[in-house]
């Protein structure tokens, strides 16, 4: 279903029929992904005495409680409360779903044992344009991203000069496809963040730190998808949380 969409100046036509779901589902077996040294969710029906929440078992409906961590179990956006003392909450954060965004495929570079993506990396690919949402697919870009166990792997992670680079264009919404912009053991630097956020002091928060803006991490962008611009709706759950699980789903643009 082709729709014409009035976006802020801009009239796009994108695909409704036809979208991209970059999120990874989250599941109680091997198969999910993992990182920052924690087990698998939980998914469990409720027990009271005898009774059990599921159908299988005999209730008459299936009744779970789910036990996860956003940050380590999947997709998820966060805000700045993530690494501030004061508490932020991307549903108070986030309060607008739709953006113009531009997916690019970049190759982390090794140095000093790292892989990391770089400042002239991301001048290269945005190659001047300014999207709201900006999503990096690393290559090689493996399937096995759907079910990594990534803690004490030293993931790829973001350059801070690149992050301020970011920041310092406009875009407002960084996705990316590893558990983190930030270096898995950095002493608690967490330097990307901080420069996308633009935050000075997570003690006693500038004025000019970027509220609005969300980093979202652990997506998947299947190969097949090429790099080039896109409409970006971010979904996320309501939580009075730092961060939620979230379902970004991008429309291809109609030139």
């Amino acid at each position: 279903m082709l729709a014409t969409v009035q976006h802020k100046n801009q009239v796009l036509k994108v695909d409704l029929s036809k979208p991209i779901d970059i999120s990874i589902p989250l599941t109680n077996t091997d198969k999910n992904p993992i990182a920052w040294y924690i087990d698998k969710p939980v998914i469990e029906p409720v027990v009271f005495d005898e009774w059990v929440g599921s159908v299988q078992k005999g209730a008459s409906t299936n009744f779970n409680t789910i036990e996860f961590n956003p940050h380590g179990h999947g997709t998820h956006t966060e805000c700045l409360g993530h690494i501030t003392r004061e508490f932020y909450s991307i549903n108070q954060c986030l309060k607008q779903f739709f953006f113009t965004a531009k997916l690019i495929s970049i190759e982390p570079e090794l140095k000093d044992g790292d892989y990391i993506i770089t400042l002239n990396q991301i001048k290269n690919e945005l190659n001047g344009d300014v999207p709201e949402a900006i999503v990096i697919r690393t290559l090689p870009n493996n399937i096995t991203k759907l079910s990594k166990k990534y803690s004490n792997t030293n993931p790829s992670y973001l350059n801070d000069d690149a992050a301020r680079f970011i920041c310092e264009s406009g875009i407002q919404h960084l996705l990316i496809d590893l558990p983190s912009v930030d270096k898995e053991k950095d002493e608690g630097k967490l330097l990307a963040h901080k420069a996308f956020w633009n935050v000075r002091d997570v003690n006693n928060l500038n004025k000019d730190a970027r509220l609005n803006c969300t980093i979202t991490e652990m997506i998947f962008v299947a190969d097949q998808f090429e790099d080039g611009n896109y409409f970006l709706n971010l979904q996320i759950a309501s939580f009075e949380n730092d961060a939620s699980p979230s379902k970004p789903i991008l429309y291809k643009i109609i030139d």
